[in-house]
């Protein structure tokens, strides 16, 4: 059996994301950002295939992607108020945001599922790398996930979707833990029937 490693349970004991609102500058560096890329692809892989992609969107390109979101928000809801809209336009605030596309391959053995689930791996990899070089993160979609023309502004290619936009700064605030689920309520043992 291998040694417990406290300092990581505690961690995951108490991990908590820290919205969007509550993350402010400064962002990770050059080296602080290799370091969570690397971990944050660190996952499993079945046939190593890589099957994800990312894409970091920070500094002043935070400001015209805003603006692009906000004029694609307002085409496809004519009716959106003006808050509504500021809200699209800040949607890339954070000082660095990383969006992580499922980039399937063909495979024989390794199903196009499978490798979604690797791409999500890595989404949470990133967030959980962030926290460990000192930062606080977040885990967003949001509708221009699922927008084809504004995933495809977003730096979407062909077959490939974004599973994740992972929202990285430094926390403003220190955010209360929500309820989490009773272990008895989500958790059974397999009986034959």
């Amino acid at each position: 059996m291998m040694p417990v490693n406290a300092a990581l349970r505690d961690y995951l004991m108490n991990r908590r994301s820290v919205g969007q609102a509550f993350l402010k500058e400064p962002g990770p560096n050059g080296s602080e950002l290799e370091q969570i890329l690397t971990m944050g692809t660190r996952v499993p892989d079945h046939g190593k295939l890589n099957p994800w992609r990312l894409v970091l969107f920070a500094g002043e390109d935070r400001a015209h992607i805003g603006d692009k979101l906000k004029e694609m928000a307002k085409a496809r809801n004519p009716g959106m108020d003006e808050t509504d809209l500021e809200r699209e336009r800040m949607r890339f605030q954070p000082p660095l945001t990383i969006g992580v596309l499922s980039a399937p391959k063909p495979h024989p053995t390794v199903p196009e599922f499978e490798q979604l689930l690797s791409a999500g791996n890595v989404a949470l990899n990133l967030v959980n790398a962030a926290f460990a070089m000192g930062f606080a993160a977040n885990w967003v979609t949001r509708w221009y996930a699922f927008d084809k023309d504004a995933a495809r502004f977003l730096g979407a290619r062909e077959r490939e979707r974004f599973v994740a936009f992972v929202q990285i700064g430094t926390a403003a605030a220190v955010i209360e833990d929500r309820a989490r689920p009773r272990l008895e309520d989500i958790v059974s043992r397999w009986q034959m029937t």
